[in-house]
């Protein structure tokens, strides 16, 4: 691997750029993780995974995720997870129905203190 680093620069860049961009990726989970709610972890989760931020045009439909693979995600239980589900389907956040849609109006549980 070390060989191939010095020898294909391009390769070498593109390394090195998916690790730091990984390492930060951990970072803001670790401080998610810390300082904020489940609730708040569960709705920045469901926008990463619709890709908000990331593409001129967030995905409207996401791929088939269980609520138990999203608390494990986020560090909670299924249980929670399903209440707040509900909750932000009640208001309008998300939508499922035989996929999940997520709304940019979402962006208001992740930036409201």
């Amino acid at each position: 691997m070390i060989r191939v680093l010095h020898a294909e620069h391009a390769f070498s860049d593109r390394f090195v750029s998916y690790m730091l961009s990984r390492n930060i990726r951990i970072e803001e989970d670790l401080i998610d993780q810390l300082f904020n709610s489940s609730e708040k972890r569960l709705a920045r989760t469901l926008l990463l995974l619709a890709r908000y931020g990331k593409e001129p045009q967030p995905q409207k439909m996401l791929p088939k995720v269980s609520q138990e693979m999203l608390a494990e995600m986020i560090g909670t239980t299924r249980s929670r997870v399903n209440f707040f589900m509900n909750k932000f389907r009640k208001l309008g956040f998300i939508h499922y129905n035989g996929g999940l849609q997520v709304h940019n109006s979402l962006l208001s549980v992740v930036l409201h203190d």
